[in-house]
């Protein structure tokens, strides 16, 4: 199988791009890394040399196969793995160290891995992943089945060659549901030539006159993608503890960041709908 879909409820097959805890673990299989992501940049003609640290927290000796994989992002926020290259792909400046290591129990090691462009490489952002994967088959066991699964991490690479950034625009808002929570978000563009990630201040106040601070998501939004990224309210020290249900409209202002750029913000969320977001 040329292409492997990891989807969140796939919990044994995790893919660790995010800041979710690094470690994945199935009966049969058990490991940890750090760092689960890379973001590295690199000259033209030059070569970035980087460790990811694998541990074994079995009481057990256990083997794994490592390789390197393309991978894409869905709308549902889901990562496809690909086995074969994808256009643009940097796989093949790309040495690891060995496909095959044993790790003691409850032992680590640090795995190498290069990346090395040609010089006569326009710039530009590519990403490929380090797929650590249990060199036996695991059971995931549920609903009265036992389905053999290959446990795997997925490492996720960043490597920007040059002179690349990311632009973002807010294009769009919304109020999506989370949970069963209604929560404004944003629709952002990227126009630049790396990925970004939303950061940034920014404050609220609903229609009952509370007051939030709120976090934008920092889900990476690639080149030419546009997604939908949720603002997440966080409450005030008299709030702590308490289940957030906010009341609509809300008004959220403030300043929106990303690597290189930022952007003031104000805007007022109506629960009717999406609409294009304005200052006002």
């Amino acid at each position: 199988m040329s292409t492997n879909t990891i989807r969140a409820a796939a919990l044994l097959c995790s893919a660790l791009w995010l800041s979710f805890g690094p470690t994945a673990a199935a009966q049969g299989f058990t490991a940890a890394v750090s760092p689960p992501r890379f973001e590295v940049s690199v000259d033209p003609g030059s070569r970035s040399r980087q460790v990811i640290e694998i541990v074994n927290p079995s009481p057990v000796p256990a083997r794994f196969r490592v390789r390197t994989a393309d991978w894409s992002l869905g709308a549902d926020a889901s990562v496809t793995f690909h086995d074969t290259l994808q256009l643009g792909s940097c796989r093949p400046w790309v040495a690891i160290e060995r496909t095959e290591l044993t790790i003691g129990a409850g032992a680590r090691v640090r795995y190498r891995f290069e990346v090395a462009p040609p010089a006569d490489t326009a710039p530009t952002e590519c990403r490929f992943a380090v797929l650590i994967e249990g060199d036996e088959p695991a059971v995931a066991r549920g609903s009265g089945l036992d389905i053999p699964v290959r446990g795997r991490i997925g490492v996720i690479v960043y490597v920007a060659v040059g002179a690349v950034a990311p632009q973002l625009e807010v294009v769009g808002s919304r109020v999506v549901t989370v949970g069963e929570q209604l929560t404004p978000a944003l629709e952002i563009r990227n126009t630049g030539t790396a990925h970004g990630r939303l950061e940034g201040f920014l404050s609220g106040v609903d229609a009952r006159g509370r007051n939030y601070e709120f976090a934008p998501s920092s889900f990476p939004v690639l080149p030419g993608e546009t997604r939908v990224l949720q603002l997440t309210p966080q409450p005030d020290g008299a709030q702590r503890g308490e289940v957030i249900t906010l009341a609509f409209p809300v008004t959220v202002r403030g300043t929106l960041e990303w690597r290189g750029g930022r952007q003031p913000f104000e805007h007022r969320f109506e629960a009717s709908g999406s609409t294009a977001p304005g200052k006002r």
